[in-house]
């Protein structure tokens, strides 16, 4: 574990921040981080930047990443890793399909695939206008196209209804996706109901983040090694998938 100070703290929405840090790893879009909050927990966390500065944007939805938030430029966490698998680019166009934070897990994949050549549709979901998240990054690699829960920003309604009118609209080689997982759930069927290869990057609860604790389990699978990026085929042979995830103590509950 390397031990870095804070260089830069960015509020990106009301309840996302993004830390950015300099530290000897390397990482590829989709790959995580083990973070170190001292004095409470580590946690898996997406790069959202790569290169020389990296950085990880991080929703406060727990004490961990509550007490995060408070930390200033020069606070130091620890980092491991990178660890797990990463987005694979198949084809000339690609439709990314975001939904709240998950668009912290694409990002970085979806810039490296706009430098490649690809074209990038970027189809990103926020349940207001307030918590869309790297929009800007995303229009500059190709195409955005929003939809918000309640209508304060681009379509009303759920992301992966929009993702179904840019597929009718024109043929994408693959689709990529992460965001909260019943919405991974419905963009993976509407891949496959349309042929299209697909990947989903997925979150689980993790303790060790390299295979050893089991914790972050799905059916015979560990997010943490066999992911987190899975390929619609493999999805569609889960019976955890889009239902259910593991809490702390490993019980089986409703996603």
């Amino acid at each position: 574990m390397q031990v870095v100070p804070l260089l830069e703290i960015v509020r990106e929405t009301p309840t996302t921040m993004t830390y950015r840090f300099r530290g000897d790893l390397g990482g590829t879009p989709g790959q995580f981080l083990m973070v170190w909050i001292p004095r409470y927990d580590e946690l898996p966390m997406a790069l959202s930047y790569l290169g020389a500065v990296k950085g990880i944007t991080v929703r406060d939805y727990g004490d961990a990443t509550h007490a995060l938030a408070a930390f200033t430029a020069g606070d130091r966490i620890g980092v491991r890793g990178p660890y797990g698998n990463a987005f694979q680019l198949e084809g000339p166009s690609v439709l990314a399909v975001g939904g709240g934070s998950g668009m912290a897990s694409m990002i970085a994949a979806i810039e490296a695939f706009a430098q490649q050549g690809a074209r990038v549709v970027t189809a990103v979901g926020a349940r207001t206008a307030a918590e869309l998240l790297f929009v800007e990054r995303a229009n500059a690699a190709g195409e955005i196209h929003i939809a918000t829960d309640d209508g304060s920003r681009g379509s009303a309604g759920f992301v992966p209804a929009l993702a179904e009118k840019l597929v009718a609209r024109e043929s994408f080689a693959q689709v990529i996706t992460c965001g909260p997982e019943k919405m991974m759930a419905a963009v993976v069927d509407l891949a496959r109901q349309k042929g299209l290869p697909v990947q989903a990057s997925l979150e689980r609860y993790m303790k060790c983040g390299i295979g050893i604790c089991d914790a972050c389990a799905l059916d015979d699978k560990l997010v943490c090694w066999d992911g987190p990026i899975f390929t619609g085929d493999q999805l569609a042979k889960s019976e955890e998938f889009g239902r259910y995830r593991r809490d702390k103590s490993g019980r089986r509950v409703p996603v």
